[in-house]
């Protein structure tokens, strides 16, 4: 017995592009979740006897769609550009109040993903406000290791977007188990005990807690994100990867302490 998920739904209707019909085996469990997902971009579910007939009939139903669309447009008609999927209307010119979350599906701003890709957008811009001043102070490696920490969460960024998995970590030279390790045991790798930082420590200090405070931020608007009350975390790859990142820019801040980032020459 096969049970398909929405994320299994999802991956299977990129493969196949535009359908009207969803074809399955019999005794196939489609989660609520599944179901609600077909049924929100008007997707019909069909069983098949074989998968034989499986595949043929997700073949004719795709091209049912595209010989709808090609009449449509040839006869002047007009389902429209982009998809509300709150509502499913159909529309050619995106409302102010929508962007596009994949494709051309159209979600509020206050959507939870959009939500977490300007948490993204503005995890980037204290990256690189760091890095400038550590520019300023002469601390190459200190933006050198922030520019591997700014490529890190880009690649995030386009996992989300084009909801592909995020793949084996490397930060900083440490695989995500290191990194685990190290943070829970600075005194071992690095020879510093856990510390809270304080304004005495510096700007420096101040710009990486910050860093690593916004990715926590950022962990938390992801679970919210990719909670599904049916499936759980659907996306737990990049939740994951984002608890590693601020452990990593907290073994950056040990670092920091302990004198490896010192003024460049010149």
């Amino acid at each position: 017995m096969k049970v398909l998920t929405e994320n299994d739904i999802r991956n299977e209707l990129k493969k196949m592009g535009p359908v009207n019909k969803f074809v399955v085996s019999p005794g196939t469990i489609l989660t609520p979740a599944a179901r609600s997902y077909l049924n929100e971009n008007k997707i019909e579910i069909i069983v098949a006897d074989d998968t034989d007939k499986k595949e043929s009939a997700n073949a004719k139903a795709k091209d049912e769609v595209e010989r709808k669309k090609g009449a449509e447009d040839g006869a002047g008609g007009n389902l429209g550009r982009y998809e509300v999927l709150v509502s499913s209307i159909k529309t050619n010119e995106k409302p102010e109040a929508f962007t596009h979350l994949h494709g051309n599906k159209l979600v509020p701003k206050i959507h939870p993903r959009v939500k977490l890709r300007g948490k993204i957008d503005s995890l980037e811009a204290f990256i690189i406000r760091a890095q400038a001043l550590a520019e300023k102070n002469k601390v190459k490696k200190l933006a050198e290791d922030l520019e591997e920490i700014l490529k890190t969460v880009r690649q995030l960024m386009r996992a989300e977007v084009l909801s592909e998995p995020v793949g084996d970590l490397n930060i900083l030279g440490f695989k995500e188990d290191e990194i685990r390790r190290i943070s829970h045991n600075p005194k071992g790798s690095i020879g510093v005990e856990h510390f809270i930082p304080d304004y005495k420590m510096g700007e420096l200090m101040a710009e990486l807690n910050l860093i690593r405070t916004q990715i926590r931020e950022t962990e938390l608007a992801a679970c919210e994100a990719f909670f599904d009350p049916n499936e759980g975390l659907i996306r737990e790859d990049i939740i994951k990867a984002l608890n590693r990142l601020s452990s990593a820019v907290y073994i950056m801040m040990c670092w920091l302490k302990v004198g490896r980032y010192n003024k460049s020459e010149g």
